[in-house]
């Protein structure tokens, strides 16, 4: 960062004086041009005023000024446009000037001004003709470096100029870009210090955001190391038991008439190990999903319909009765992930029940929200664990949850599922009375 900050200083340093020196010079130039055309002004009137050209009859060959007048070419020139006298060459080998603009100009107007560049000299020559009295064109003519000429004498100056200004800039850049981050840094390292408070106000929402972050990334790292380690335990357990049946069937250590109670609980573990790998496959796929996700119009009742049906027959098993009442209620969502969720709240709701107890689910529609409520008259949840039972492998009742094969992750599906649908969930339970869950979508 600190590399990028000095370099763009620099370049911007150098662009600025890449750009002055342009804009100078092509302002000075032409102020410089206006000043050549002034003077020439200037030299014509005074040669008029002069009337040194008055007469055609006078003698050309006895004029001279190439010793009076340094570095101003001067040019006689007649009606018709024959040159009468130049300081420079003999008249007699220049062209007729009728052709050239300043002459023409200064006959229709009295006043004529041109200006030609010459590419092998780089040079550009300036052109002020007058009137003169008698009809006859005075013209005087100077020499001045073109623009491009200006910016080769100087490239030198500027590209040592160039050089000092880049060397003061990286000094002052890194300086400056040490000093600028400085803060920043001893803010970062301050992220955990609650009494913190950084120097600069502008800083204050970069600050809050960061610890924020900082907060969620230690709490992210946390819960995957608490994951972990509960997941490797949740695994260690069955497998150790059915490490533990099949070791001693195999020693020929159990009699006969135990070994199907051995079968049975190794069936049993292998169950509970399939449903846990299955919730953690679930969690992390709910964990990895985006706003792609195919989301379409449903009924929630017929949803929660076919799950009803699908789990009575379990439920009778353990002489626990699933009702359903309601109508039908149209929402927008994912329908594997709707049925998976009702699915879960209905085992929860038969898991943890009494021989002869009864799940109801109802799909309703109140003040135009779409309700599911599973309600049982099960063994409820004491106050203190009701805030937790969403947490992953989270259990109240740690023996009857694995007695009855509960993984401790469906309600945490439950939750990521109602996340996934901006959907609010509500737990309303009481131990002895039951449970009640109530999904808003």
């Amino acid at each position: 960062m600190k590399n990028k900050i000095n370099k763009r200083l620099a370049a911007i340093a150098v662009l600025a004086v890449i750009a002055t020196v342009v804009g100078t010079t092509i302002i000075y130039y032409g102020l410089f041009q206006r000043q050549v055309r002034d003077d020439l002004s200037v030299s014509a009137k005074l040669l008029k005023d002069t009337h040194y050209f008055e007469s055609v009859r006078i003698d050309t060959d006895a004029i001279d000024l190439s010793t009076d007048i340094e570095e101003l070419r001067v040019t006689w020139v007649a009606k018709d446009g024959t040159v009468l006298y130049d300081n420079d060459a003999s008249a007699d080998l220049l062209s007729n000037h009728n052709d050239r603009p300043e002459i023409r100009e200064a006959f229709a107007d009295g006043v004529g001004e041109a200006i030609r560049k010459s590419d092998t000299m780089n040079k550009n020559t300036f052109y002020y003709a007058v009137l003169l009295d008698n009809g006859t064109v005075l013209r005087v003519a100077t020499d001045a470096q073109s623009l491009l000429s200006v910016f080769v004498s100087v490239a030198p100056v500027i590209t040592l100029i160039i050089l000092i200004i880049i060397t003061v800039c990286v000094v002052i850049s890194h300086l400056l870009t040490k000093q600028l981050l400085k803060p920043i840094e001893v803010m970062v390292s301050n992220l955990e210090n609650s009494d913190y408070e950084s120097p600069y106000k502008e800083l204050d929402p970069l600050f809050e955001m960061l610890r924020t972050q900082h907060a969620d990334v230690l709490a992210a790292a946390k819960a995957r190391q608490d994951f972990t380690a509960n997941v490797s335990h949740e695994l260690k357990t069955p497998l150790t038991a059915i490490s533990g049946y099949a070791e001693l069937l195999e020693g020929g250590m159990v009699a006969e008439e135990k070994q199907t109670h051995f079968y049975q609980e190794i069936r049993k573990n292998v169950d509970r190990l399939l449903a846990l790998i299955n919730d953690i496959i679930k969690l992390s796929e709910l964990d990895r999903v985006n706003h792609e996700l195919a989301f379409e119009t449903i009924d929630l009742y017929e949803v929660a319909q076919d799950c009803v049906n699908e789990l009575s027959v379990s439920a009778k098993l353990k002489d626990i009765t699933i009702d359903m009442e309601g109508s039908g209620s149209v929402i927008h969502g994912n329908k594997e992930l709707i049925k998976e969720l009702i699915e879960n709240l209905i085992q929860n709701a038969v898991r943890y029940n009494n021989p002869g107890g009864k799940v109801m689910v109802s799909v309703q529609t109140m003040d135009n929200i779409n309700c599911l409520i599973v309600k049982d008259n099960g063994i409820g949840i004491p106050a203190a664990d009701q805030q937790r039972v969403f947490e992953r492998f989270y259990r109240v009742d740690k023996s009857r949850s694995k007695a009855t094969g509960g993984t401790g992750l469906g309600l945490a599906i439950v939750k990521h599922i109602v996340e996934l649908h901006d959907a609010k969930i509500e737990l309303d339970s009481a131990p002895g009375v039951g449970t009640t869950v109530s999904v808003m979508f």
